[in-house]
């Protein structure tokens, strides 16, 4: 009893004790919420036209590809290295704060007067994130054992994905009425300082987050000091199922290329598989808290079906395609991040979080590389390309779930 009055994160009242942490999980899990939709306002907002944005001060559709590649690999790239130092270190709040205050960098673009300190800005922005993903993650993951982890991130991700909705429709208007894009970057810095703010609240609401979380026995928690052999399954399995999943930008350009839509529907149908996203997160995240790690297989099965849809010359089936590819989206930021919860002893979950999302980079960036070399010669390829690689997929799922049935105690 003395132990638990000392402690300011508990109740000195033990049957409501649980109660009290779970409210605190849900505060949490909202707070962070809210940090993100601001988030996703301010970076996605510039990342729907920061191709435009970068021709108009003269860079080549070469250097354009270039930022845009660079910038995705080292915000995946890094996390491995910053997860090891938030687990290293367990200041999970620092590295989520100064990664967030990086995304002040995208406002600064009004200010931008040439292609190279914007690019610079835009490569910073992504940077902020690889320093703030695992750790955040990891704070996520010690609330979400409260209220279920699929029901935890996929809330999360349903906010997420409201921010990565209205940025894009922000610049729409803006460029509707005014045709210039300084004043859409100029906007973002309201919900850029947001960001800052409800961080702030939310540190002090829970400064000690893993208090949250009760250790509990697992298959790879009797060695706290590496990684459980089921992770490096669940890896390979994310590597080969994220290889097949096509982009939307190949898509778009497909879209494009064959006059399938007009190029305003196209941020349009953006919109709607973030839209998509969200919804989906909040389904496929209660799914996963009653049935377990089975629900992973519904990556490779939607994933299938993206390229047969939204390869073909036919408007109806390129909007089936992306509503498949919101709801393959919502899956994989949700149930992806609540299984590494779920798979990983807490001492080491930041590193896993950091080892995670560089795989997933990685798949993305080669295989979306490949796909976009098999498109110049023939679709037929990307479609026998990405059943290959989920049904490869498919086994080391199968692997991951029996291996991590004792973690979670589900069938």
């Amino acid at each position: 009893m003395e132990s638990i009055k000392k402690d300011k994160n508990l109740s000195p009242h033990p049957p409501h004790g649980e109660d009290a942490l779970r409210r605190q999980a849900f505060q949490i899990i909202i707070l962070m919420g809210i940090v993100s939709l601001c988030g996703d306002i301010t970076y996605e907002g510039a990342r729907s036209i920061t191709g435009p944005f970068l021709a108009t001060l003269g860079a080549s559709a070469a250097a354009v590809g270039l930022v845009a590649g660079a910038g995705e690999f080292l915000g995946y790239a890094i996390r491995l290295v910053t997860g090891y130092l938030a687990d290293r270190t367990e200041r999970y709040w620092v590295f989520t704060i100064l990664g967030y205050g990086l995304i002040l960098a995208i406002p600064f673009l009004a200010f931008a007067g040439n292609w190279p300190l914007a690019a610079g800005l835009i490569i910073v922005e992504r940077l902020g994130k690889a320093i703030r993903s695992p750790a955040r993650d990891t704070i996520l993951s010690y609330a979400t054992q409260k209220v279920g982890r699929g029901l935890g991130f996929g809330l999360h991700e349903a906010l997420d994905q409201i921010g990565a909705v209205i940025g894009p429709l922000i610049f729409t208007v803006v460029l509707f009425l005014h045709d210039g894009y300084r004043l859409g970057f100029s906007l973002l810095f309201v919900p850029g300082i947001l960001v800052l703010v409800v961080l702030y609240f939310a540190r002090q609401k829970v400064p000690a987050p893993e208090k949250l979380e009760k250790p509990s026995p697992s298959a790879g928690e009797s060695d706290g000091k590496k990684l459980p052999r089921v992770f490096w399954l669940y890896t390979f399995f994310i590597l080969f199922s994220m290889a097949g999943f096509a982009s939307f930008p190949l898509l778009a350009f497909h879209f494009q290329k064959h006059s399938i839509i007009s190029d305003a529907q196209i941020p349009l149908f953006y919109a709607v598989a973030m839209g998509v996203d969200a919804v989906a997160a909040l389904a496929i995240g209660k799914i996963y808290d009653r049935i377990g790690l089975v629900s992973l297989i519904t990556i490779p099965v939607f994933t299938v079906f993206i390229p047969l849809l939204g390869f073909s010359e036919s408007a109806g089936m390129a909007l089936a395609a992306i509503i498949i590819w919101g709801v393959s989206m919502g899956i994989q930021e949700t149930i992806m991040r609540a299984a590494i919860a779920d798979l990983i002893p807490m001492a080491r979950r930041g590193l896993a979080y950091g080892i995670f999302n560089t795989a997933y980079g990685t798949a993305w960036l080669l295989g979306s590389g490949l796909m976009g070399i098999l498109y110049e010669h023939s679709i037929s390829y990307i479609i026998w390309f990405t059943v290959i690689m989920e049904l490869v997929s498919i086994p080391l799922l199968l692997s991951v779930r029996r291996l991590g049935t004792g973690n979670r105690g589900k069938p």
